[in-house]
């Protein structure tokens, strides 16, 4: 369809953008677009396009596409227009953004709906979707279905089994789950059906998109470690918005933590952050410290798992990392909301609330609500006894 009408060369955008939200992957998108040389793009709204200029506004002068409010009408066309006019300090040009009235068939014409009917007709696409798609979609998705290259459903079974299973603490080193998703995760078991799924994660106020994503993580099992390495990667590119990094995102954690020590109500402070560019913070602390809770019996199994730790160590003249020397918890938040970790030894599982300060507690649960920076641990041994280090991003001292 798009060389019929009069486009040059289709060309694929080609990567793992797709498991970046949308904040992050249009960047991407357009900006090998505009590497591409593409000259136009076209998109479908039901609103005028002042009104989509006067919308993206705030979000190219802050330069941050996180968070663009559900209430403003094809927020995901207004994201696209802003990333549009954003990217062009970087390459000193963009593309012409033309919009034109969204097509409706009972209502609007949702892809999911049309994947969903398609399914539902085992396999072959009805006649009145047919009416709704090129006729070139339609003759390469046939093609496709022939060669039994589209799956008719995702890894269900695998997917409920993690759903149902799998520990807080593991299921907060997954992608996209935050401690309100996780707890809503563990509440709504058991799992049997897709549906089931969708509607925890709409009670975690996950809108369709991010569920995708969440979905697709726990499918896959993409760690959050493997998303920030993307990221990390289109960074280099130079492709992810600065506001948007995420030394950003963890200066900012650290920033509301600070405002909110201060009396400060932390979305006063979020807002503070992302409206003024000029707040700069130093010395943001990669490493936290906390207390543990502990019966003497737990003391003297981390103790003696400690020391043979070290013992080997001193015998091993291969350097190594703290990690692979001391005992590494795994950091949560428990059901009551309360930062708390789990240490496995010696086929024994000790959990633990974290005795910390208020202001860290704030820092950590941004960072572990961002939904894509990883933490890990380690247990030390001080003056004061045993207590957990806790590493922002894998930042090891």
């Amino acid at each position: 369809m798009a060389l019929a009408a009069g486009v040059d060369k289709v060309i694929a955008i080609e990567g793992l953008h797709h498991r970046l939200i949308l904040a992050y992957s249009v960047p991407i998108r357009i900006g090998v677009m505009i590497e591409d040389g593409m000259v136009d793009y076209v998109d479908a709204a039901n609103v005028s396009t002042p009104k989509i200029i006067k919308h993206s506004q705030k979000f190219v002068k802050q330069g941050i596409f996180v968070g663009i409010p559900r209430n403003l009408p094809n927020r995901a066309v207004i994201r696209w227009f802003a990333v549009n006019e954003f990217l062009k300090k970087k390459y000193n040009r963009n593309m012409n953004f033309h919009i034109i009235p969204e097509l409706e068939f009972d209502g609007k014409i949702s892809g999911r709906e049309i994947r969903k009917s398609i399914i539902e007709n085992n396999m072959e696409i009805p006649e009145e979707v047919k009416e709704l798609l090129p006729k070139t979609s339609t003759k390469i998705l046939e093609n496709e279905l022939k060669k039994g290259t589209i799956p008719g459903e995702k890894y269900w079974k695998n997917m409920t089994k993690r759903m149902n299973t799998c520990s807080r603490p593991n299921l907060m080193n997954i992608a996209y789950l935050n401690g309100n998703a996780i707890n809503e995760i563990i509440k709504g078991r058991v799992y049997r059906d897709e549906e089931s799924i969708w509607a925890t994660f709409r009670r975690a106020g996950y809108g369709p998109v991010l569920t995708r994503l969440a979905i697709s993580a726990i499918e896959e099992k993409v760690t959050r470690q493997e998303v920030v390495n993307l990221m990390r990667e289109y960074e280099q590119k130079g492709v992810i918005p600065q506001e948007q990094s995420v030394d950003k995102v963890i200066e900012r954690s650290f920033y509301v933590a600070t405002q909110c020590e201060k009396g400060e109500e932390a979305s006063i402070a979020n807002e503070k952050f992302r409206n003024n560019p000029n707040i700069k913070i130093n010395n943001v602390p990669l490493s936290i410290e906390a207390g543990l809770y502990l019966t003497e019996f737990e003391t003297k199994i981390l103790n003696r798992n400690l020391n043979n730790k070290n013992r080997k160590l001193e015998q091993d003249s291969s350097p190594q990392k703290p990690s692979q020397v001391n005992l590494n918890p795994k950091i949560y938040i428990d059901k009551d909301g309360k930062l708390s970790c789990e240490i496995r030894v010696e086929k024994k599982k000790i959990k633990t609330n974290l005795r910390i300060a208020a202001k860290d507690v704030t820092y950590i649960r941004y960072i572990l609500d961002s939904q894509f920076i990883p933490v890990t641990s380690e247990i030390i041994e001080t003056k004061s006894g045993l207590r957990v280090r806790i590493y922002i991003h894998n930042n090891y001292n």
